[in-house]
């Protein structure tokens, strides 16, 4: 008795790798068509950002001032800075890293929000700026919403989802084949002429940096008005219930951010504030003590904080003085250091005292991931942002480049799916799958594939079974 095994062919195995390979080539297309121009913008200001939070700082420049000698208190050097620009309101004090850097305050002034540098020598005003003419704010503010609101920051979303559609895509394009091996599809050939030079420069380029822009992409998506505000930073802030009966203020933690800068804590954006005006909290100020800046400062330095850290002033009946001190700001080179401490303006209690240790695990990766995606963990850190974002730039003009080589005049270019096509179950997995987690994303994904369906078959079909890339 004989039997005989049904297995597919080889050709057979050729077509339907061929039909795979396609198909997913045809989607990396649509992918990088809508998130190419999203992925420039993205990395250029993200390299100016890199810049305004090295050479400067997010606050704008850096002022030198001698590091001895006697000094203002904090009240006057808030009053200088308040009398500077008639009609403000100080909002902020940033404590100096170092004593040879002046006291930063913001100030609010009929809306606009200000960074006055004052020398603690004299309460002398040596700097005043719009914060929004930063080039860390300016940058930031393109980075997060295209200066078009809600309308750029939803754009944004579904361009960070389409990222990672294009990531996975183009991982599989450059996977190694064939006399392909792994180390090669980190180094390009650079012998290659013409098309072929760009494509090795965007392959390896791409499949080097993949994990690296898939971890921007999500962090950055924990940012988003959908998918981040809504889904994720909902369910994984920090409970007000832990502030241990503490009365609470009908404002969250995000009216501490000053203008579009994001500066409060992921994890504590979307938190109630405890609210002044009881006798409930824990042992803080000494009894009898005035609380004020200067008070509320020394005390800083007594729990823990040191070098540079952040007191913002309390404004209505409820408010607060909120000690801080976090890698997100600047502030630490440390996410494990972030610490936040609320403070009674009239008993001088301690109301809540969060730190890294609190948060929800979310909490904790945004808390380091953001920390990295700023920049925000020292000279490599830079380097590697540096890095990153020139590879981008690079990847993007190398992808436009090939599409423009590869494109017959006068047409898109648009890569054809094989004669008859039918959509893998993985194409089609992967699809739901990204759609589900990104609903912006999915809604994209929807409008590509039913536009792509209704385009006639002699539009996106080649006639052989010949792909070339």
């Amino acid at each position: 008795m004989s039997t005989t095994t049904f297995a597919p062919s080889a050709p057979q195995d050729a077509a339907a790798g061929i039909r795979l390979y396609r198909a997913v080539w045809r989607w990396h297309f649509y992918a990088g068509l809508f998130v190419a121009p999203f992925l420039l913008v993205l990395a250029c200001t993200g390299l100016i950002m890199v810049y305004g939070n090295s050479v400067e700082t997010f606050l704008g420049a850096k002022y030198y001032v001698a590091p001895g000698g006697e000094r203002t208190s904090l009240v006057d050097q808030a009053a200088a800075a308040a009398a500077s620009v008639p009609g403000s309101m100080v909002k902020l004090m940033v404590s100096p890293e170092s004593p040879d850097r002046a006291t930063v305050f913001v100030l609010s002034d009929e809306g606009v929000e200000r960074v006055v540098s004052v020398d603690p020598h004299g309460a002398r005003v040596v700097g005043d700026i719009v914060k929004d003419d930063t080039w860390f704010y300016w940058a930031n503010h393109i980075h997060g919403t295209l200066l078009a609101g809600d309308f750029g920051d939803r754009l944004l979303e579904i361009a960070a989802g389409l990222g990672i559609v294009m990531i996975l895509s183009g991982l599989y394009l450059w996977w190694p084949r064939g006399d392909r091996g792994f180390l090669r599809s980190f180094i390009p050939n650079l012998t290659a002429h013409g098309r072929g030079f760009w494509k090795e420069i965007h392959g390896a380029l791409g499949f080097s940096i993949s994990i690296v822009l898939l971890f921007f992409l999500i962090s950055g998506l924990a940012w988003t008005g959908i998918w981040g505000t809504k889904i994720v930073q909902a369910w994984s802030t920090f409970p007000a219930a832990k502030f241990d009966n503490v009365p609470l203020s009908d404002k969250t933690h995000a009216s501490m951010n000053h203008g579009a800068m994001k500066e409060v804590p992921w994890a504590l954006e979307q938190t109630p504030m405890p609210a002044s005006g009881s006798m409930a909290g824990m042992t803080g100020l000494p009894m009898g003590s005035p609380v004020n800046l200067d008070t509320v400062a020394a005390f800083a330095r007594q729990i823990g904080f040191d070098g540079q850290f952040r007191v913002n002033l309390p404004h209505g009946d409820d408010g607060v003085f909120t000690i801080s001190a976090d890698s997100m700001d600047g502030d630490t080179h440390n996410p494990a250091g972030d610490r936040t401490v609320h403070v009674d303006r009239f008993t001088g209690k301690i109301l809540a005292d969060v730190r890294f240790a609190d948060y929800s695990l979310p909490g904790k990766a945004m808390a380091v991931g953001i920390a990295l995606h700023q920049a925000n963990l020292g000279w490599w850190n830079t380097l590697l942002n540096l890095a990153f974002c020139l590879s981008v730039i690079t990847m993007v003009i190398s992808g436009v480049v090939m599409w423009w080589k590869r494109r017959p005049a006068g047409k898109v270019g648009v890569p054809l799916y094989p004669r008859d096509w039918r959509a893998p179950v993985a194409i089609i997995v992967i699809a739901l799958a990204v759609s589900i987690v990104f609903p912006l994303t999915g809604i994209a994904i929807i409008a590509f594939a039913v536009i792509d369906f209704l385009l006639p078959k002699r539009w996106k079909e080649a006639s052989g079974r010949t792909a070339t890339t």
